[in-house]
């Protein structure tokens, strides 16, 4: 039997229109998330979500890890969202990850509003060489069309400028860039996590940090299961998924990179009461 990852794309798409029809002609008796997966992007948050999937009590989206609802498909309605998920069964806890979701303007009002009682989990990485591996994975992915680092930082306060405004002044606007090219952006973590602490109260906020995931996992995953109040359960391995191997940046992009973060990174550990595993 061939499997879903196997499958040639033409059945792949042929399943996802079946599935998604389905779903919204009985969404009535689906699932809807108690607890989201919201960032960071290329944070290490496709490992921590196949390692939660695993989990007996929890149910994961039928089609993709993320639905990418409350930010680029939110005119959709909740009907069409709702189908995406399995049919209620048991105590199990539905999720789902989109990584734009926390630095999305618009996402964490929506997710308030729609999902209340939901709780966030926030997957940080120190902020350069998420930026870096942003631009490949952009790269790769054919969204990024200029293929040096640094020449794609330079342009990004240009390629921003007046984007989030727009998004805010018209909300069924997807800005490109803003999604796309935001690798310094994105690295603003305080300013985002502050907004999602004033919305949902920091008890429904559970941050945890990449560089701790890979080298320990078991003690961050048991945190994030007993914030969730899920049963203690570990998967059999912690496997590391979507790397994006390259060159090693240089000295002086490294320092220069760092020198721009230490002001955003001291917010942050105000902001926590703990020093993030880069700065320590």
């Amino acid at each position: 039997m061939i499997s879903r990852r196997d499958a040639p794309q033409w059945m792949k798409e042929g399943g996802r229109t079946l599935t998604r029809t389905a779903g919204r002609l009985s969404s009535g008796i689906r699932m809807l998330p108690e607890f989201l997966l919201v960032g960071t992007q290329r944070g290490g948050t496709t490992s921590l979500f196949r390692a939660l999937a695993g989990h007996p009590d929890v149910a994961q989206p039928n089609l993709h890890k993320g639905v990418h609802y409350f930010d680029v498909n939110y005119g959709r309605g909740q009907e069409w969202y709702r189908g995406h998920f399995p049919v209620r069964r048991g105590s199990r806890l539905a999720f789902e990850s989109a990584g734009y979701y926390m630095h999305h303007p618009l996402a964490p009002d929506r997710i308030a509003a729609d999902l209340p009682g939901v709780k966030l989990l926030v997957l940080l990485r120190e902020p350069v060489e998420r930026a870096y591996s942003a631009h490949k994975h952009e790269v790769a992915r054919g969204f990024e069309t200029e293929t040096s680092f640094e020449r794609a930082l330079d342009l990004e306060p240009e390629r921003l400028a007046g984007e989030v405004e727009r998004i805010k002044a018209e909300p069924g606007y997807v800005s490109y860039s803003h999604r796309h090219h935001s690798y310094l952006d994105r690295g603003h973590y305080a300013d985002q996590l502050q907004v999602l602490f004033d919305l949902f109260g920091r008890d429904r906020v559970h941050v945890a940090f990449a560089e701790d995931f890979f080298s320990e996992p078991e003690p961050c995953f048991d945190g994030i299961v007993d914030f969730l109040d899920l049963p203690r359960w570990r998967p059999a391995t912690f496997e590391r998924h979507n790397a994006r191997p390259g060159s090693p940046l240089s000295e002086a992009l490294q320092t220069r990179l760092a020198d721009y973060f230490a002001p955003h990174d001291a917010r942050l550990t105000a902001l926590l009461g703990e020093v993030p595993p880069w700065r320590r």
